[in-house]
């Protein structure tokens, strides 16, 4: 494939203007996404269309500074209204943004449609601010886009601190004298001016997707602000990137849907792939999890079994230990199959017994098990048939430190622990 495309100035002057979009929607959209402001973003973006319609109509030609100025102004209102709206009535923030965003809207489209039909100069394409044409810019529009870009970004940059607290602790922000009102305000008007200068790459439409998405991706793969705030700022550059190059190789294919493509297509990658977030992280944990609560619960059985006889050798068939967990046998084989490969159980004729080192980790199961049900009984009131399920949910995620404070509150309220015997069963099996 010949990339002598790449040496149009016009494809790179489009390429440099997506690239733009993508950064500073990312650094915004993080914000956005923390505060939960993202559909504000949508709502902005519908909210600005009508003041690119007024200011056509007011200079008579398609001036980019004077649209753009018309619809800051106009997006600036609808953030005013939706903020009026939810404030001084009932009305939920949910219905207040699908409000305004459908009121301004519908009078945006109302004038498009009379500047169409009155027939005034220089109207053409004006309607593509409705779904973005990224190959009508030009070096000056981009230059303004550059600008516009690194300044949002300087501001929110030198407005980190601040803005993490309003993210986070807006209450610890008003504490030590910074108004949570006036940053929202900020953030806002910044977000706003963000939507401005991308409705022509990107559109009206999409523009929100652009605040979102980035975001979102970068959210999966870390839980550090300034770290997110990179990483989003990243996948907005390469989504603007790659849906420029591929409309710009593609048949006429326009090039702000295959931005957004692009940012879900990385959306979905960190969806599955992310390493702390993804679904197959989650997955591998989920099955790692239940294999392992599946081998601690057979290595309680073998205790108590074991408890009972008084007989720290007992031996248990698959069957007789599924039965008493109420599980299938082959379950239970399959987990003893597992124990065996740890060195926790060994097995002869078809019945099994715990090594030295299964009995060992089964006291310290069997331990944890009891330290929580006796908790649950003197600090929950529980009575003791209602506290097993609960300890054989919880003794699989106790940590050593939680389990030592339990046994020195209970101890320091004088609580007899009926816990497995004082002697090891290692060493009771010695002296046997």
């Amino acid at each position: 494939m010949s990339f002598d495309f790449l040496f149009d100035p016009s494809v790179r002057w489009v390429l440099a203007g997506s690239i733009l979009i993508g950064v500073s929607s990312g650094v915004l959209g993080s914000f956005a996404l923390l505060r939960r402001r993202s559909l504000m973003g949508d709502a902005v973006a519908h909210a600005a269309l009508p003041g690119v319609a007024v200011a056509f109509m007011l200079a008579g030609t398609r001036s980019l500074p004077l649209m753009l100025l018309g619809a800051l102004v106009a997006g600036l209102l609808g953030a005013f209204f939706i903020q009026s709206v939810i404030k001084h009535t009932r009305i939920k923030e949910d219905t207040a943004l699908g409000l305004i965003l459908s009121v301004f809207f519908a009078f945006g489209i109302v004038l498009l449609t009379q500047i169409q039909h009155s027939g005034a100069g220089g109207q053409a394409g004006l309607d593509k601010y409705l779904f973005g044409q990224a190959a009508a810019l030009v070096g000056s529009d981009v230059q303004l886009m550059a600008v516009s870009a690194a300044v949002v970004c300087v501001i929110a940059m030198l407005l980190f601190k601040e803005f993490k607290l309003l993210c986070f602790d807006p209450g610890f922000a008003r504490g030590i004298g910074f108004s949570p009102k006036v940053l929202d305000g900020m953030m806002m008007f910044l977000i706003v001016v963000t939507v401005v200068i991308g409705m022509q790459s990107v559109g009206v439409v999409l523009m929100a997707a652009m605040l979102i998405i980035p975001a979102a991706s970068a959210r999966f793969w870390t839980d550090r602000l300034n770290l997110m705030v990179m990483l989003a700022a990243l996948f907005g550059a390469l989504s603007g990137a790659v849906g420029t190059l591929l409309s710009t190789v593609g048949l006429q294919l326009p090039t702000g849907p295959l931005i957004v493509l692009a940012a879900s297509a990385v959306f979905a990658v960190s969806m599955l792939l992310a390493p702390g977030r993804g679904i197959l992280a989650r997955v591998t944990r989920h099955i790692s999890l239940k294999g392992r609560v599946a081998k601690e619960n057979a290595l309680r059985d073998f205790y108590e079994l074991a408890e009972a006889c008084d007989c720290w050798d007992a031996e248990a068939t698959a069957a007789e230990l599924a039965a008493s967990r109420g599980i299938r046998a082959g379950a239970m084989i399959s987990t003893l199959r597992k124990l065996i490969r740890e060195g926790l159980v060994a097995e002869a004729g078809g019945r099994f017994r715990l090594k030295d080192k299964g009995l060992a980790e089964a006291y310290a199961i069997t331990r944890r098990h009891r330290l929580w049900e006796m908790f649950l009984m003197h600090e929950g009131q529980l009575g003791s048939d209602h506290v097993h399920r609960d300890a054989d949910e919880i003794e699989h995620h106790m940590p050593p430190k939680l389990e030592a404070e339990l046994e020195q509150l209970l101890a320091f309220q004088g609580i007899e622990m009926k816990l497995p015997p004082s002697v090891h069963p290692i060493e009771a099996r010695e002296v046997e």
